[in-house]
């Protein structure tokens, strides 16, 4: 049997050049964790693992591995040698992987390799990847100090993060815009691909020459993303910055957001009344998830206004209506909200400014 190994020395390599990765773990083993440059072809089915796995238990090493041979045999052998091949002949700089870089890992390897494919698999599998990336996250604000960017609703924060090469998207990465109305069409990633992703995004701030990682200014939790807890309580105590815009350009800018782009994506994810009917439900559960810090009386007004914005933009493709729910949901809600958080942390503020000043700013103090 090869030894073709990449030892665990080269991870950072990996994820700096996102390197193709062929992921031979069980679906269910993908679907709660992997990264972004990996494509999963199991060696075994979730049924398959399954048996194997009480077998183990029960009977030992030997007998798992027998049984796992009769499962995977023959037709069923050879589709997920013909896959495997079909991968590396896309990807012929692709690495694989099983769960700890063991008997499947060594396993597909060797069928691979009587196919005629030479590919190497990665010391320690999954599991001593994933350890790496949750070192990243633990050591990253020593390798490099944060920088925080706050702004009231609206201010256009994720317009200028992305512009930024120092800066990283956590809202992106959660798929979820950090708002009551942040929820997107597609699921969030799970909570281990987050922390994959987040560690990723740090190894790569790292090879910039950067003072610091530029990250807008976040609750714990992004949706039901939650922000690993040592990074979370750095972000709580780094310099802030803030950007300021005036009172119309945010209500247009969420008006862009939270209606017209919303509504588009979702007539077209689902055709014309079904998205229509499904952009509707977005808008009223998400003031309905902010009833209690709103206040009864504020909440049925908001309502209100958001069936009367539906029916307008629906019946007579008028979308205007949509401004008053939003321009009341800034005054009532968002503004007074911020402005009191803010207060909070005015001790931690370094610079203020518009997009421009704040750009500008950004461009004479990144620099190392």
């Amino acid at each position: 049997m090869t030894t073709n190994l990449i030892k665990s020395s080269e991870y950072r390599r990996l994820f700096l050049d996102d390197v193709p990765l062929l992921d031979v773990r069980a679906p269910i083993e993908f679907n709660k964790g992997a990264f972004s440059q990996s494509t999963n072809i199991g060696l075994m089915t979730d049924e398959e693992r399954k048996q194997v796995g009480t077998c183990y238990k029960q009977q030992g090493q030997a007998a798992a591995i027998n049984l796992g041979h009769e499962l995977v045999n023959g037709t069923a052998k050879q589709q997920r040698i013909d896959a495997w091949q079909q991968y590396i002949q896309l990807h012929p700089q692709a690495y694989l992987y099983c769960f700890r870089g063991g008997l499947r890992s060594k396993l597909t390897q060797q069928w691979i390799k009587e196919a005629g494919i030479d590919i190497p698999f990665i010391e320690g599998g999954y599991k001593a990847m994933r350890q790496y990336l949750l070192q990243t996250i633990e050591a990253a604000t020593i390798e490099q100090p944060l920088l925080i960017l706050s702004g009231i609703t609206g201010s256009g924060k994720t317009d200028l993060l992305i512009q930024r090469n120092e800066a990283i998207d956590l809202e992106g990465l959660a798929n979820h815009r950090g708002s009551s109305f942040g929820k997107n069409i597609d699921p969030q990633p799970t909570q281990i691909n987050f922390e994959n992703n987040l560690a990723v995004q740090l190894l790569k701030q790292q090879e910039l020459s950067s003072k610091f990682t530029l990250l807008e200014d976040e609750s714990y939790l992004i949706g039901r993303s939650a922000i690993p807890q040592d990074f979370y309580q750095t972000m709580q105590r780094s310099p802030i910055i803030v950007l300021e815009e005036d009172f119309d350009k945010r209500l247009t800018r969420l008006h862009k957001a939270y209606v017209v782009d919303k509504s588009t994506a979702y007539i077209h994810r689902f055709g014309t009344e079904q998205g229509k009917q499904a952009f509707s439900e977005y808008l009223l559960n998400s003031i309905n998830c902010i009833k209690k810090r709103l206040g009864g009386k504020t909440h049925a007004e908001l309502t209100v206004l958001i069936e009367q914005a539906i029916n307008s933009q629906f019946n007579r493709n008028d979308l205007s209506a949509h401004f008053d729910w939003i321009a009341a949901l800034l005054s009532h809600y968002y503004d007074p909200m911020y402005q009191y958080q803010l207060s909070k942390k005015q001790q931690r503020v370094i610079f203020t400014g518009d997009h421009q000043a704040i750009n500008e700013w950004l461009s004479s103090n990144s620099s190392k």
